[in-house]
């Protein structure tokens, strides 16, 4: 099986990925939080960092790019091959945000199949740089799916990866396995499942439902249990003492890392409280930390909780 981790915005960022590849089971590929390009500028400058070689020494990392303009497109997709080296660019075509949706970007796209597929026609006769997608199955109404799968299978789409909900889902309720089983049995070209994957329980029954399925890309399971990937490859896990140690590492790299970059003491309890609102998943009888953590207000105070909460928590068996 071959494991991707997913990109979250505003979390998953060359800091996170870059500690998380030291400290824990590693994932197959990283994708990168999505680059919108408009006309005035192809990357921003925390977009240039996050995709530079050397904040990713060691990883195979993919850029993912949200737009619905093949020109912008393009433009983002030589400026990371001429500048930086990549040969694969990844399309968005997932995110359910109101206003990435409002401006037909993201699954916003997938309402505008006209307009999406005289996208990829420009796109695929100029891009010099293998394209994936990573999608949902609608906006409004899955049974749009068939359809949706029917443009994508015109183009030589490198890698198709399928989030089985549509936009208004965002990410409540059960995943829509029936419509990932019409991809997972019409689609020819390679195919990735993402959605819902936090154990390995729930990984073994999409395996017994899919059994020649080879590619999973995990996003919230991951953040929440750091060691989720080597669970699911059944190897064997450091001691509990050990593992606690890691992500005691990991906090600490993050805090000194983003500590670095970010303005105040402020901004960088709020994105550390952003870090426990899934890491907390790791640790037994968590909810004190969790209400703590989300009332701290200083940045000393966050402290004396998190260090209280590796002292005294056992990590959920």
């Amino acid at each position: 099986m071959i494991f991707y981790f997913a990109p979250m915005e505003g979390i998953t960022g060359h800091i996170y990925r870059r500690a998380f590849h030291k400290y824990f089971p590693a994932p197959d590929k990283y994708f990168t939080p999505f680059i919108a390009p408009d006309g005035n500028k192809i990357l921003r400058n925390k977009e240039k960092r996050d995709v530079l070689p050397e904040n990713n020494a060691g990883m195979q990392v993919i850029p993912q790019i949200i737009t619905n303009r093949a020109d912008y497109f393009l433009m983002a997709a030589e400026y990371l091959k001429s500048e930086y080296g990549y040969t694969e660019v990844n399309l968005n075509l997932g995110c359910p945000s109101g206003t990435v949706v409002a401006k037909g970007k993201g699954s916003g796209f997938l309402s505008r199949l006209d307009e999406l597929e005289r996208f990829f026609d420009e796109v695929f006769e100029k891009c010099s740089v293998e394209v994936s997608v990573k999608t949902r199955v609608g906006r409004n109404d899955a049974e749009d799916w068939e359809e949706i799968l029917d443009v994508f299978g015109k183009f030589p789409i490198k890698e198709l990866t399928v989030h089985p909900r549509i936009q208004k889902d965002f990410y409540k309720g059960q995943v829509r396995t029936e419509t990932f089983a019409y991809a997972y049995e019409n689609w020819e070209k390679p195919i990735c499942y993402n959605g819902d994957i936090f154990t390995k329980e729930s990984f073994e029954k999409l395996l017994s439902r899919f059994p020649k399925l080879e590619r999973v890309m995990l996003g919230r399971g991951l953040l929440s249990d750091p060691y989720l990937i080597g669970r699911l490859k059944e190897e064997a896990l450091p001691e509990e003492n050990e593992r606690k140690e890691a992500i005691h590492g990991f906090h600490e790299q993050l805090m000194a890392e983003y500590g670095e970059v970010l303005s105040c003491d402020r901004d960088l309890l709020y994105k550390m409280k952003e870090l426990w609102f899934y890491l907390l998943d790791s640790f037994e009888e968590s909810e004190k930390a969790r209400k703590q953590i989300r009332k701290c207000e200083k940045l000393s105070e966050y402290k004396i909780i998190v260090e209280q909460l590796f002292r005294e928590n056992s990590l959920v068996k």
